[in-house]
């Protein structure tokens, strides 16, 4: 297993302290381990179940992570199966990345890590590193929801509160890996990605081995859309699918540089300029990974669009009524759901991606 340059092709062993290329090329991960036929789940309640799948690690360093629901609802007049990752440990899907990556780091002896979260991915972190003995210092946008910094704070960790747009904790945290800590990135790290790959190995397994039609998720710098690209492909590697799902991105017209990028068939991502939305999560004006979404989604049969920022919040509050209560950008692929044109009688999936208990 070893971490590549997408830039130059340089590869690092994965126990290497940078957190980017010294080209300034991002990494992904080459030859790491992957569902196979025959490979059994474990009966462990967590995605460790996976964990001949995953990067392998000394001891997991688990809160008890994945395994969610998968709950039929009728939306709109559609059948929808809506996967309840609002009830991670923290809250939030990250916790499937999280556990992964701060498990192989506390198993090369790191003390202290930083990051930069508009909330989510940064409590779980912080919770994470806790459970650790790991010291957590996490930057985020000043404006952020209040319940989400305060959620980073009881666990323990450094909060850093920055002014200005997301890009700006983005800097700050970059200027502190450079004097020592190591970047825990959730969209730099590859060893992220491994572990939203599970979410895909779940789905099968709750679908008893078969996937879905169509895949609809929120997407900012798209770690689970890759994530879920990445796993559904081992199963159909292994034999064990027929096919990738078609995959699906959603984003908000107030930030939707990916969806800007699908419509006009570009290959790369431009940054566009963004106004606030209360999709926070997604509100990413520049993603990484961004070409490497587009490849995946298009490669599915997929599509990526923007929905009115003024159709969010009623989203939301119809999931409420349904009896599921979640942040705001984790509605953001429901408000847009007609827009996709869904095939009468397919079998759709909805990751509900974040606790509404979080504001």
């Amino acid at each position: 297993m070893r971490f590549v340059c997408t830039a130059c092709g340089k590869e690092y062993p994965p126990d290497t302290r940078l957190w980017r290329c010294e080209c300034g090329g991002y990494f992904v991960l080459k030859d790491a381990p992957a569902f196979r036929e025959g490979m059994a789940p474990r009966r462990e309640p967590s995605l460790w179940r996976y964990r001949e799948a995953l990067p392998p690690v000394e001891q997991p360093i688990t809160l008890g992570e994945g395994l969610t629901p998968l709950v039929d609802a009728r939306w709109r007049g559609r059948d929808v199966l809506f996967k309840l990752e609002y009830l991670a440990p923290t809250g939030s899907f990250k916790d499937r990345g999280t556990t992964v990556l701060v498990s192989f780091l506390a198993g090369l002896g790191v003390d202290e890590v930083v990051e930069d979260s508009s909330g989510n991915a940064g409590a779980s972190l912080a919770a994470y590193a806790a459970r650790a003995g790991i010291k957590a210092r996490i930057f985020v946008p000043a404006y952020a929801s209040p319940a989400k910094k305060a959620q980073i704070a009881v666990y323990g960790a450094e909060l850093v509160e920055v002014e200005g747009p997301r890009e700006n904790a983005a800097r700050a945290v970059q200027k502190a890996a450079a004097k020592g800590a190591y970047y825990a990135s959730h969209y730099h790290n590859p060893l992220i990605i491994e572990g939203m790959k599970t979410m895909a190995y779940e789905i099968w397994e709750q679908l008893e081995g078969r996937v879905p039609d169509n895949v609809v998720a929120p997407v900012g710098h798209g770690t689970l859309l890759l994530g879920l690209y990445r796993g559904f492909g081992e199963l159909v590697e292994a034999g064990l699918a027929r096919k990738i799902p078609r995959l699906f991105g959603v984003q908000s017209q107030n930030c939707a540089p990916l969806a800007a990028a699908f419509e006009s068939g570009a290959q790369e991502v431009r940054e566009l300029p963004a106004r606030r939305t209360v999709a926070e999560g997604i509100s990413i004006v520049k993603p990484l990974r961004g070409s490497e979404i587009l490849r995946a989604v298009r490669g599915t049969g997929g599509r990526i669009v923007a929905v009115p920022e003024e159709g969010i919040l009623p989203a939301r509050e119809e999931l409420a009524r349904l009896g599921f209560y979640v942040e705001p950008t984790s509605a953001v692929p429901l408000a847009g759901l007609e827009l996709l044109g869904l095939g009468p009688g397919e079998v759709t999936v909805g990751p509900l991606t974040g606790s509404g208990l979080k504001g």
